[in-house]
C-alpha cells in the first residue's frame, strides 16, 4: 500500500523529513477493524513526533492520528462494525498511524462517521473532539446535561483544533465561554463558534478578565489583606496553549476550589504552590491514554465519537475544518506540517485525494 513515513527525524524543510513509500497492508487483530482511508487531518502531535532528534526508523515510521474511511475487513472478535461501515477515529499513539491507504485500529476507539459530513469534514474531528470532550467532562467534571449552567470557563487557545470543539461543547453544557485568540481572524473564528467573550493570550489575561465588567463566574473574591479592590474569577480553565508561559496567570484567574486542565506539556517545572492556597484541582488530558493502556473504559471513546457524530448530524455542533490539501503524498504532508508549525492555524488542516 502507499504511505507517507519517515526514516530520520528531520526539519520539515528537508525533503527527506517525510517521504513516499510502499508498506505492507496491515492485518487486523481480533478486536481490530481494517479501514480503507479516505481523508486524514494533521495535528500538532504529528509535528512534535516528527521533529528533529536522534534515532532512525527501519522500517519507516508512519505517523497520523486522525482519519475517516470505510471498513474493509474486521477481526474475529469485532462486534461494533461490519464491512462497508463509514467510520472516523484518532487511533493509537503506539501503533501504525493513518498516513497510509489502509490502517488497522481497535474498534473500541472508533465511531460511526457523521452522516451529514464528507470524509474530509469528518477527518477534522476525532482527535480534537475526544480531547475536548475528555477535558471538559472527564477531567473538569463539567456536567454535559446542564447542571453547571451559568458557570464560566476560560479556553486558552480557543482558535485551535481542540479549542474550536471545546467552545461548542461548553456552550451546549450551558457555560459562559471566554476564549482566547490573538488575531482578528481567530477572534472572528471563536466568536462564530459561540464564544461569549474573547481575551488576547499574548497579553496578560487577568486584567482583561477583570475588565469584562460582569461577574462571569457569579462570584467575586477579595484581594489579599489590606487591598480593597475586588476581582472576578473563572470556574474552569482549559489550557490548550503554552502551559509554561500561562501557568501563573491561570493560577491568578481561577476561582478558589476551581478546576484546571491542560493538554500542553510543560518544559519547566510548574509552580504547584501557585494553586495550593485556593485548593485548585489540576488534571492532564491525553486522549491516547485509554488506547495506550487498554483501560477498562476504553470503549468510552467509541461512545464519545458516536455522541459527537449525533451532535453534528443534529446541527448542534459543526466541523472545524479550515483547509483541505490534496493529493495524499509526502509533498502535501510536508506542506501541512509546515502550516501546523507556524502556530497560527485555526481549526483543522485535512488531506484528501486518496
Amino acid at each position: 500500500m502507499k504511505a507517507v513515513g519517515l526514516y530520520k527525524y528531520l526539519d520539515i524543510s528537508d525533503p527527506n523529513s517525510l517521504v513516499d513509500l510502499e508498506a505492507p497492508k496491515p492485518e487486523p487483530k481480533p478486536r481490530d477493524i481494517l479501514v480503507k482511508i479516505k481523508a486524514i487531518s494533521i495535528n500538532p502531535i504529528d509535528a512534535k513526533v516528527r521533529a528533529p532528534k536522534e534515532g532512525e526508523e527501519n522500517p519507516a515510521k508512519i505517523l497520523g492520528w486522525d482519519a475517516s474511511g470505510i471498513v474493509e475487513a474486521v477481526g474475529s472478535e469485532v462486534n461494533l462494525f461490519k464491512k462497508g461501515d463509514e467510520v472516523f477515529y484518532a487511533g493509537d499513539l503506539t501503533r501504525q498511524g493513518s498516513n497510509a491507504q489502509y490502517q488497522v485500529v481497535d474498534e473500541r476507539i472508533v465511531g460511526k462517521k457523521p452522516k451529514s459530513l464528507s470524509f474530509e469534514q469528518a477527518a477534522a474531528l476525532p482527535l480534537t473532539s475526544i480531547t475536548a470532550y475528555e477535558s471538559l467532562f472527564d477531567r473538569l467534571k463539567i456536567d454535559f446535561n446542564g447542571a453547571d449552567i451559568g458557570k464560566s470557563i476560560l479556553i486558552i487557545g480557543g482558535a485551535g483544533g481542540v479549542g474550536s470543539i471545546a467552545i461548542q461543547l461548553a456552550k451546549l453544557a450551558g457555560l459562559t465561554v471566554i476564549a482566547s485568540a490573538s488575531r482578528e481572524q481567530t477572534i472572528d473564528w471563536v466568536k462564530s463558534l459561540g464564544a461569549d467573550e474573547v481575551v488576547n493570550h499574548r497579553q496578560k489575561m487577568k486584567p482583561q478578565i477583570e475588565a469584562l465588567g460582569h461577574e462571569l463566574a457569579g462570584v467575586s473574591g477579595k484581594r489579599p489583606m489590606g487591598a480593597t479592590a475586588t476581582r472576578e474569577y473563572v470556574d474552569y480553565i482549559a489550557l490548550f496553549n503554552d502551559t509554561d508561559s500561562h501557568w501563573l496567570d491561570v493560577a491568578d484567574m481561577i476561582k478558589p476550589q476551581g478546576h484546571i486542565v491542560s493538554i500542553v506539556a510543560n518544559n519547566e517545572p510548574l509552580n504547584m504552590l501557585a494553586i495550593r492556597s485556593k485548593s485548585i484541582s489540576f488534571s492532564w488530558e491525553l486522549m491516547f491514554t485509554r488506547a495506550m493502556f487498554e483501560t477498562d473504559d476504553m470503549i468510552e471513546q467509541h461512545n464519545l465519537l458516536n455522541k459527537v457524530a449525533g451532535l453534528i448530524d443534529e446541527g448542534k455542533i459543526q466541523t472545524t475544518l479550515d483547509k483541505v490539501l490534496s493529493p495524499f503524498n509526502a509533498k502535501t504532508m510536508r506542506q501541512a506540517h509546515a502550516l501546523i508549525e507556524t502556530g497560527t492555524a485555526k481549526g483543522k488542516i485535512v488531506i484528501g485525494g486518496f
